[in-house]
């Protein structure tokens, strides 16, 4: 009860500052109370774990077997597709938002752990991590499509979801 009524107290304190959407979704308190992400906020979230699924999914493609490695080939496959379309609305100037390059370092960090392990112990923390990223997802992509700002990206949230959720269920069948 301590716990939620400083994360509520946190909340009111730095809601009127412009970066605070950014620090409240970053340390997850938006996800816990349901608040839709900014768009810059969507966007940076959506493009980095892009960017991290592609990665993994690649070192998976050479260190996995059976249904891990089946796995990662179709988030090689249908990642890339996302991404491109996220790219397309915010090239088009239809979404102003700036798309990242790089990993932040969370994301990071995890493909470092991950080029560490081989075998049995790469599967594990690999569909791990599987299923703790689609969940963060699909809370995003819920919260975007519900209540988000821009009506291209809540469209895209919508048609990715169901996607999301089927992601979701296959990593968790392979744990």
């Amino acid at each position: 009860m301590i716990r939620f009524i400083l994360i509520l107290g946190l909340t009111f304190m730095v809601a009127g500052s412009a970066s605070a959407q950014s620090f409240l979704e970053r340390v997850g308190i938006n996800s816990i109370l349901g608040i839709s992400p900014s768009t810059q906020d969507f966007v940076t979230q959506v493009a980095q774990s892009e960017i991290f699924q592609v990665e993994i999914s690649k070192f998976a493609q050479q260190r996995a077997h059976g249904t891990t490695k089946q796995f990662a080939e179709k988030m090689l496959e249908e990642h890339r597709v996302t991404s491109s379309q996220l790219k397309a609305l915010v090239d088009s100037g239809s979404v102003r938002a700036t798309l990242p390059t790089t990993l932040s370092g969370i994301y990071q960090a995890k493909v470092d752990k991950l080029k560490n392990l081989h075998g049995v112990d790469f599967e594990r923390e690999f569909d791990q991590t599987q299923v703790d990223l689609h969940k963060e997802i699909i809370s995003l992509f819920e919260r975007y499509g519900s209540g988000g700002s821009h009506p291209d990206l809540k469209i895209f949230a919508y048609k990715h979801l169901q996607h999301i959720l089927e992601h979701w269920r296959l990593a968790r069948a392979s744990q």
